[in-house]
């Protein structure tokens, strides 16, 4: 199957889903060669647009997303990762998901989750701010 990387400039999104529960864990982006890596590694590696390269989720906080499965929808440019996610959590503000808000009204979120680790413990104090 090809997946059709040139709709949006190279880039796939991956929605990364935790394979017991259903939650969304995260989204980020992944070009061919992330997609590849992630297939060779067993393990979720993206392409960070901010920085121009790959990165392996996991590889500073060691909170790995080892992949169970990955989906491809109708449009082939958009992927599910179903994975088993290894760690307190997956977002860097130190939440279980990276989706811990709920959007209310125009001027504001909530926050609806806690926090399962320390930022700063993980990352460093510059990383976390």
């Amino acid at each position: 199957m090809e997946i059709d990387f040139q709709k949006s400039g190279g880039l796939v999104p991956p929605i990364i889903q935790d394979e017991n529960n259903g939650d969304v864990l995260m989204l980020g982006f992944m070009n061919a060669h992330a997609l590849k890596e992630t297939q060779r590694l067993g393990e979720v590696v993206f392409f960070s647009r901010s920085r121009g390269k790959l990165w392996k989720k996991g590889e500073s906080s060691g909170h790995v997303l080892r992949v169970r499965e990955i989906r491809v929808d109708c449009d082939a440019d958009a992927l599910l990762v179903r994975v088993e996610a290894v760690g307190p959590g997956v977002c860097h503000e130190g939440y279980r998901s990276c989706f811990f808000r709920a959007l209310e009204t125009e001027a504001g979120a909530r926050v609806i989750a806690e926090r399962t680790f320390l930022p700063e413990s993980v990352y460093g104090r510059e990383k976390a701010q």
